[in-house]
This record gives C-alpha cells, sequence and structure tokens, in this order.
C-alpha cells in the first residue's frame, strides 16, 4: 500500500464513488445529502463509532441570516446591514469572497433542507447578535435550529448516532434552549413547569428502559440525528470505525483515501469528483494546540469539550500535500469557560459555561478577588477577557461567585436548580461553599479583602439593578440570557444570601477556527494560494470564514451546513438537472 500522495495498485481492494466525505458533522453531513440529492454516488467515512461528531454534542443553533423562516415571520433584512455587522466585527480579517458566498447559499441551504430532508427547522427571530454596540448587529432572525426530533425515527440507525455530552444532560436527556429550559430553570415554582418536567423526564424515563437512551432529541442531537436520517434517505452510504490515513493524488489531482479499518483491514476508495475533508478541526491534537493557542505553550491547562476523536486528522494529511493552515486569524479556537466535573471513575470532564453567566445574582473574580469582564457577554469574549487579563506565567483561571439564592434558583455551571441536591458537588469539590465571603475566598485561593471590597462595590449598583463597573444587561444580548422575572435589570441581582458558592473555571473551547485556507468553492488551497484539484475543506477543518472572531452564536455551524451545502453543490456540478438544488 502506498502513503498519501501517491497512487495506489488498483484492484480488487479498491473502490470507487464520486464523492467521498471524511467525517460526519454537520459539514460533512450536508455535503454528503446535498451532493446525494444531485445524483452523486457518495460514501462518509467517520473514525469513531458513532455519527454527529461535535455537531450532536452542540446547541445546534446556526447563525444563517436573512433565512426562510426569518422572511417568513416578517423579519427581511437589507444584505449590506449584515455585511456591515460582520465589517465591524472582521476588521482586516474580512474576506469579500467568503463571506458573499456565506450570505448567498446559506438562505437557499436552509431553503433546500427544509424541503426537502427530514432536516426541519425552528426559529431563532428572538435571538440577538453579540455584539449590540456594532453597526449592523440584529435584534433577531437571523438564526435557526434543528426542531426536536423523534430518535425512533432512526430506527436501528439511534445506536450509530452519538449521545448528548453527559455533562450537560440531565441523567441523559437533553434540554432545548428557550420554552423547554426555561421550564426546568422554575420548576419549583410554577406549577405549569412542574408538570412539564415530570412528563419530560418521565418520557426520558421510559426511553432509557425501552431503548437504553432518551428518544426525544433536541439542540445538535436533534440536528446530527435529522442529517443521519436525511443522508440515509438519500441513500448517502454512511461508515464508522473507519479512519482515513493518507491522501492519493495522481497526476497533481486528489483521487481518494487510504483507509484503515477498525478490524485491521485496508482499503483504498477512489472519489470521482473529489475528497471532502469534515473531521471536525483540532481541539485534541497536542502539536496545533501548542503551536496556536496562546496560553497552552508555557503549559498551562485547556479542556475542548468537543469529542476526543477531533484531533486533526483532515488537516494534518492536507498539509502532506502542500495545504495551507491559516494562522492570521484573531483566535485560533472557539474559546469557552469550563469547569471541571469529576465524574465517579476520578476522570475530570469539562462543563462549558453557556448559561449561568448572565443570571442576575453571579459574578466572575480573578485570584485578586476583581472583576475582569461583564460575565453576561458571548462565552468567547468571556474567555478572552480572561486569557487577556491573566499574566503569561499564571494559569488563567477565574472563580463564579454566587449566594444561596441564585445557586438554588440558576443552579451554577454542572449544580442543578432546586430541587436536585448539591451534596455531591460539594463532597467532589466542584463547587465551594462557605457561610462568608471570607472564607469563600480563602478556601478557593482567592484574595479574601479583594473579593469581598469586588461583592460590596458590585452589591451597591446591584440595589437598583446596576453595574457600575461593566455595564452588564446594558445590551440586548446580555438580557436575552438573563432572567426576564428579574427587575429593572434581568442580568444584576445582589449576592447577599449566605452560604456563598464558588465554582471554578478554565480555559475551554468548543472547537478550533484554524483550519485549512480554501477558496469560495471550499476547494482546498496551498501555501502559493493555488487549487489542490479535487480537495475540498468543510466545517472545522476550513478556517473560520468570521476571521477568528465571535459575532453571534451559531458562526461554527452556520457557515459548516453552507459551505458543505456549496461542496455539494459544485461536485455534482455537471450532474444538475430540473429540479435539483440550485
Amino acid at each position: 500500500m502506498t502513503t498519501g500522495g501517491s497512487p495506489a495498485p488498483r484492484g480488487n481492494e479498491t473502490e470507487n464513488c464520486d464523492i467521498l466525505v471524511v467525517g460526519s458533522g454537520a459539514g460533512g453531513l450536508s455535503t454528503a445529502v446535498t451532493a446525494a440529492h444531485r445524483g452523486g454516488k457518495v460514501i462518509v467515512l467517520e473514525k469513531e463509532a458513532v455519527f454527529g461528531g461535535t455537531t450532536a454534542w452542540s446547541g445546534g443553533w446556526m447563525w444563517i441570516p436573512r433565512n426562510l423562516l426569518a422572511r417568513q415571520a416578517g423579519i427581511d433584512e437589507d444584505a449590506e446591514t449584515i455585511r456591515s455587522y460582520l465589517r465591524a466585527n472582521f476588521g482586516s480579517a474580512y474576506d469579500e469572497r467568503l463571506i458573499e458566498a456565506f450570505l448567498e447559499a446559506g438562505p437557499q441551504m436552509v431553503s433546500f433542507f427544509q424541503d426537502r430532508t427530514a432536516l426541519q427547522f425552528v426559529d431563532g427571530n428572538r435571538i440577538p447578535d453579540m455584539h449590540g454596540d456594532m453597526p449592523g448587529a440584529g435584534t433577531g432572525g437571523r438564526s435557526v435550529c434543528a426542531a426536536p426530533y423523534d430518535g425512533r425515527k432512526l430506527g436501528c440507525a439511534i445506536n450509530l448516532l452519538r449521545k448528548p455530552l453527559p455533562e450537560t444532560a440531565f441523567f441523559g436527556m437533553g434540554i432545548a434552549s428557550g420554552v423547554d429550559l426555561a421550564r426546568f430553570m422554575s420548576m419549583t415554582r410554577s406549577l405549569r413547569s412542574a408538570i412539564h418536567v415530570i412528563r419530560r423526564f418521565g418520557r426520558h424515563l421510559l426511553d432509557l428502559a425501552i431503548h437504553g437512551r432518551g428518544m426525544h432529541l433536541v439542540n445538535g442531537n436533534a440536528l446530527a440525528a435529522r442529517l443521519v436520517r436525511s443522508a440515509l434517505d438519500a441513500g448517502v452510504d454512511l461508515r464508522s470505525e473507519s479512519r482515513v490515513t493518507g491522501l492519493i493524488r495522481e497526476s497533481g489531482r486528489v483521487t481518494g483515501v487510504h483507509v484503515l479499518r477498525k478490524d485491521g483491514t485496508r482499503e483504498t476508495i477512489y472519489a470521482k469528483s473529489g475528497v471532502v475533508l469534515a473531521s471536525g478541526g483540532f481541539p485534541h491534537d497536542p502539536e496545533l494546540r501548542r503551536s496556536l493557542f496562546p496560553h497552552v505553550p508555557t503549559g498551562h491547562e485547556h479542556w475542548s469539550v468537543a469529542p476526543h476523536g477531533n484531533a486533526g486528522d483532515g488537516i494534518r494529511i492536507a498539509r502532506t500535500e502542500g495545504a495551507e493552515l491559516r494562522r492570521d486569524l484573531v483566535s485560533p479556537g472557539a474559546w469557552v469557560p469550563v469547569s471541571l466535573v469529576p465524574r465517579r471513575d476520578g476522570t475530570l470532564h469539562p462543563f462549558p459555561h453557556f448559561i449561568d453567566r448572565a443570571k442576575p445574582g453571579v459574578i466572575a473574580v480573578r485570584a485578586d478577588g476583581r472583576r475582569f469582564v461583564n460575565e453576561a457577554d458571548g462565552y468567547h469574549d468571556v474567555l478572552a477577557a480572561l486569557l487577556q487579563a491573566t499574566p503569561e506565567a499564571e494559569q488563567p483561571q477565574a472563580w463564579l461567585i454566587c449566594d444561596h439564592h441564585f445557586l438554588r434558583r440558576y443552579g451554577l455551571g454542572h449544580v442543578r436548580p432546586a430541587p436536585v441536591p448539591i451534596g455531591w458537588h460539594i463532597k467532589a469539590g466542584y463547587l465551594k461553599r462557605a457561610k462568608s465571603l471570607g472564607a469563600l475566598a480563602r478556601l478557593c485561593g482567592i484574595d479574601p479583602a479583594g473579593l469581598e471590597e469586588t461583592v460590596a462595590a458590585y452589591n451597591l449598583g446591584a440595589q437598583s439593578g446596576e453595574d457600575n463597573a461593566f455595564g452588564r444587561g446594558t445590551s440586548a444580548f446580555n438580557r436575552a440570557g438573563g432572567d426576564a422575572q428579574v427587575g429593572p435589570n434581568p442580568c444584576v441581582a445582589p449576592i447577599c444570601k449566605p452560604p456563598y458558592y464558588a465554582v471554578r473555571i478554565l480555559p475551554g473551547s468548543m472547537g478550533t477556527f484554524a483550519g485549512l485556507r480554501t477558496d469560495a468553492a471550499t476547494r482546498v488551497l496551498d501555501a502559493a494560494g493555488d487549487i489542490i484539484p479535487g480537495l475540498h475543506a468543510v466545517g472545522s477543518d476550513m478556517a473560520s470564514i468570521m476571521g477568528g472572531t465571535y459575532p453571534a452564536g451559531g458562526i461554527n455551524l452556520g457557515p459548516a451546513m453552507t459551505f458543505g451545502f456549496v461542496a455539494g453543490r459544485f461536485l455534482t456540478r455537471d450532474a444538475y438537472s430540473e429540479g435539483s438544488p440550485q
């Protein structure tokens, strides 16, 4: 067997298809479904035993301005407004070719999947962009999410779908953002919410008994499931436990891959139209993390919530063929603050802090006891602020501080609201508790005087709903993450009811932004800017079109789905016929 970059002998051990996709997240499956609907013979290779990649663990939201559901609701924005917002965020990182391709194909992608596949959407017409003070910022209508899905519709294929991330699921049950989450958060204060929770959890327990997993799928798990169903319906050949070890290149063109299966057998698969890399970026590639993450080379911790199989495979094999890895992005990763949850086997696993930071009555402080950020801002921005505030020689870390009222009403990190018990988290050391702020500070290694002064200053403004230090709750994005039942500011309330609690947060990521340089048709480019024929990249294997910035929720999955759609159309352009998606 020859190595990547060299031709392999054709024989009985070889196989042929039109398009070969490496990876089964949103980008890979979007490519596969689009191409199959246009008549392509498509094979998807997934090295793990389950499909869905990081998508199956995500919130499932996709940032797609001017989408079908927004227009149906009367939200019809001018494209120049979107461009203005992106230019303001990106600065010199703005790539007109990629942005124009995204803005044109994104709405087409939503319409195609909504009309032709099992992927159905719910709108995000009330979800604002993260940077509301920038020109062109939206207050809603730029996001969509996969509608909840009954896993039983997958049949036996449900066993090939990655289960929700244990740290964010409740006994393995996914909870959808929006009304579903609000019901769970208020179950002790509302009879209607309590009935909703009892019904949801009762069905989940029945599903566990019958199927061994939850079958009411929401968020990214619903997106992955609907994409798998769509792929099967379109005749896509889905293959798990199939690791791509190298590319085949003949006469300068990538024509296939070498594959190693779990049983040790090797295959050679030729792809007539092209190979699409969609293996999830490099969040668990130690070498690339040391090379690109600013806080990792000095030995500091970093925890990714992406599956461990996302180890840079696609990027690695592409670089052996001369592909260029973009290193000029504002941030190389999609940052999120995480806390480390001990499992009963003694291992630690990251919990992403998406929703607790914006609720009224919690602040984040460093070891000096001082705040460093508006905690209700976007997760990427909060961690970026922590990295910037931390001296190079120190481990970037902070503590989320709250009182008893906050903890039992909203929870904190992996700690759930009342009536779920908190004793195990305290015993495991995840949750710190003390009767006074000074005692809590000493327990956490925080400067007691600094913490007491910070809370006193925060409480002074919080009495009237103001955050004098960072203006928390003044943006639409802040307020959307707060508690609408708290006034006058849904993001601000005093911290004054003992005992007090703390959870430590560390640098984490949902995935990576740095990726392979491509053109607007997803074709991979080399260091000279020339196309590598037959090789494409989508999802996190493709460098983020957002330039390493994070202007809105869903800026990973939105482009992944869109450029998967672009790749699927491009690779089947000769197969176009009346009725195919355009």
